[in-house]
């Protein structure tokens, strides 16, 4: 299995794979964090620039190198665009549009890309599968909140990847790869911490995401894209499991 990432969901999900007896390779940023989390669980791990051209290849080189076949993608990395200059459409740069397309849905192209290629060609599982991909979309596709949360480029990367997962699960279901989608509400990360810290926030996520009065925990997010990428979702592809704790049903706030 490879997971596309170190902390928060991803490291919740490497975690409970591992424990499961899964082999896992981690595949993050160059950073201290994913080879404490590899040497925790016992995982390997791959550590550079994920949106660049070559990594998708040498992250598969390296999972097959070490584990002789690859089973299950979960393609979670990303990021938030504030940073880069996400917003309104109106107030979006060329530069910083391409910035976010390239950090999450150009990411997740290129990993599903190298792994498909390898998944159709290997032999398929007990349950018949040759392979499993999970991609990582957004409520905010389907549920878009205008006041603290209009950052449009990401929302766009977002709902690219579902309709390229969907696109994805027609074309290789005959084949034998299945392709899903969740789509979390606003999860408890390291990414998340500013939100955590503003009292407003807080208030907002507590009647948004009534269900959990707040964020939502990285635990709950990571087994629900492990029970998509597993045997007993074997007939599962196409789908977007959304984990809003009721985002989607509240009402605007």
């Amino acid at each position: 299995m490879i997971i596309t990432g170190a902390s928060g969901i991803g490291a919740a999900a490497a975690r409970l794979a591992a424990a499961a007896g899964a082999q896992v390779l981690i595949a993050a940023p160059e950073d201290v964090s994913a080879w404490e989390l590899a040497a925790e669980i016992g995982a390997e791990c791959w550590t550079g620039d994920l949106a660049s051209p070559t990594a998708a290849a040498s992250i598969l080189g390296q999972c097959l190198s070490r584990f002789g076949r690859l089973d299950c993608l979960f393609n979670i990395a990303g990021a938030s665009g504030r940073r880069f200059g996400d917003g309104p459409i109106h107030e979006i740069e060329d530069g910083a549009w391409q910035t976010v397309l390239d950090h999450n849905l150009t990411v997740t192209f290129r990993m599903c890309r190298a792994v498909i290629e390898r998944m159709i060609v290997q032999s398929p599982g007990e349950d018949g599968i040759r392979g499993a991909i999970v991609n990582t979309g957004s409520v905010l596709v389907e549920a878009p909140e205008s006041t603290h949360f209009a950052t449009h480029a990401y929302a766009t990367a977002k709902g690219a990847i579902v309709a390229m997962t969907r696109s994805m699960a027609g074309f290789y279901a005959p084949l034998g790869v299945r392709v899903n989608v969740i789509a979390p509400g606003l999860v408890g990360t390291p990414a998340g911490e500013r939100t955590q810290a503003d009292p407003k926030m807080q208030a907002f996520l507590h009647r948004k995401q009534p269900l959990t009065g707040g964020m939502i925990d990285a635990v709950s997010a990571a087994k629900a894209a492990l029970f998509l990428l597993g045997s007993d979702a074997h007939a599962i592809t196409g789908e977007v499991l959304t984990i809003d704790a009721g985002w989607r049903w509240s009402a605007a706030v």
